[in-house]
């Protein structure tokens, strides 16, 4: 299916995607990839799975749906007008001149080649320009693009090890550090890492697997109707991608009015000290290592809870964010199950929560 187009008006979307809501099954991957539109601090999504499974499209889906987000307007790192400590060196310039303006954007999703060069990942500076007319002159790269953005890779457990290593760091600092012949810069680089992979081409370094909050696996859909009607939009998508998109359309602007609604409420959910005894012990259950894990179950089951649009998490919204966080994270399967178990995980929790 090529989702790939041609760029439209302002009402369409620079690329001809496949619409979010039109995507059969695939629940667990959805709900990873919502989630951390509503709540960026979630902390990212790997997806696994084998080919032809809609991982691409799913994330490339997104664009119909990510809500906009405040911008200096023209600057090139999407710095937030309300925040001048984190200005770039242009909007610096702007702020002492009183010309900052503040225009809407829409949160942007760039994707990473893997034949991606360091220079290219965090940007450059043009030491013939700072020679010449004294300033700082930079030329950003796809960091400075995905900040506060989506930063896609496809096939991210085949990147090279020293693009990981400034991944790594730029997701635990969110700030990013160019340095050319004793100039330094930095720039603010935070985003939303999603990842793709397919597990027979090779495993995901341990390090960045951490660092990726969620996990979505997909498989094949075994249902027979749910095999018909993905073939049946696959085709209505390639014969009229405009025209099949249309048939989503009031469907898509329901769910970005809940995401934009989810992210409102979100500030004001909590989680009552049950609840989180409840996700501690689920920690120490699957033995998992240090506390990532709990805090990143606690903070998805927050969100989740403002997806529904309530404002407190329960039990049934841990299990849904145990069920993303817990896989890559565990040590061991409780009852000496030989895999990850969802029915191991419900089990627990009901028992948990009844004491």
């Amino acid at each position: 299916m090529d989702n790939e187009g041609q760029s439209g008006s302002k009402a369409q979307p620079k690329r001809v995607v496949y619409p979010f809501n039109a995507i059969v099954g695939q629940e667990v991957l959805k709900k990873a990839l919502l989630l951390n539109i509503i709540n960026p601090n979630v902390g990212g999504v790997l997806i696994r799975g084998e080919k032809g499974t809609a991982k691409s499209i799913a994330v490339r889906a997104l664009l119909d749906i990510l809500p906009e987000i405040k911008v200096v307007e023209g600057c090139k790192l999407n710095c937030h007008p309300k925040d001048p400590e984190k200005y770039c060196t242009e909007c610096k310039a702007k702020h002492e001149k009183g010309e900052i303006q503040e225009t809407l954007k829409p949160i942007n999703v760039v994707d990473l080649p893997l034949n991606i060069t360091e220079d290219r990942l965090v940007g450059s500076i043009d030491i013939e320009k700072v020679l010449s007319q004294g300033v700082k002159a930079f030329e950003p790269g796809i960091l400075a693009e995905a900040h506060r953005g989506i930063l896609y890779v496809d096939e991210i457990n085949l990147l090279e090890d020293n693009i990981v290593d400034v991944l790594l760091d730029a997701a635990a600092m969110g700030v990013v550090t160019v340095e050319r012949e004793g100039i330094s810069l930095n720039f603010p680089s935070k985003f939303i890492l999603i990842g793709s992979m397919n597990p027979e081409e090779g495993e995901l370094r341990p390090q960045l697997l951490d660092r990726l909050a969620l996990q979505a696996e997909v498989k094949g859909i075994a249902d027979v109707d749910q095999r018909v009607d993905i073939i049946k939009k696959t085709k209505a998508f390639a014969n009229d991608p405009w025209l099949f998109r249309e048939e989503f359309k009031d469907d898509i602007e329901e769910l970005k009015k809940t995401i934009v609604k989810a992210r409102d409420i979100l500030p004001e959910v909590t989680t009552a000290d049950h609840t989180l005894s409840i996700i501690t012990r689920l920690g120490i259950d699957f033995n998992i290592d240090g506390h990532r894990g709990d805090i990143i179950i606690e903070k998805t089951a927050r969100t989740n809870a403002a997806l529904e649009g309530r404002k407190e998490a329960n039990a049934d919204d841990v299990i849904v964010a145990a069920e993303m966080a817990l896989p890559h994270r565990m040590r061991k399967q409780p009852f000496e199950e030989e895999s990850f178990s969802v029915e191991v995980l419900r089990r627990l929790v009901r028992k948990y929560q009844d004491e």
